[in-house]
């Protein structure tokens, strides 16, 4: 297996970027290995690491059709609902909980909290 070739930060030669970097251009590595890395260093971890890839082996991002945006819109929208109460919660269900606050945490809501209205509990 070979090496990749380190450069410090800052010193990397033109005709490398980061993947941020390929996207900023509006391309994409397209399917190309990591060419390089990049090194930052710091006092008491070890160092930053960026991948490179070579400019003139990137290809365009490909363009966003209306089927992959009413996916990429589905997607999101599933990730706002609680799989407990099928509610919308309104923001993006964390992850860690698995659900939303409200019912992940019943007996944590001030009385008459109206984030804390669940379908579960009788008015």
């Amino acid at each position: 297996m070979a090496t990749l070739p380190v450069y410090r930060w800052r010193l990397a030669p033109d005709g490398y970027a980061t993947y941020r970097q390929l996207r900023a251009l509006g391309l994409r590595p397209g399917g190309q290995g990591v060419a390089a890395q990049l090194e930052r260093p710091r006092r008491r971890r070890g160092p930053l690491v960026a991948y490179l890839y070579r400019i003139d082996l990137a290809k365009p991002v490909r363009p966003m059709t209306a089927a992959r945006r009413a996916a990429l819109s589905r997607a999101n929208a599933a990730r706002r609902i609680c799989p407990e109460c099928r509610r919308d919660a309104g923001y993006v269900i964390p992850a860690s909980l698995g659900m939303c606050p409200a019912c992940a945490f019943p007996d944590n809501a001030p009385e008459g909290a109206s984030w804390n209205s669940s379908p579960h509990t009788a008015p």
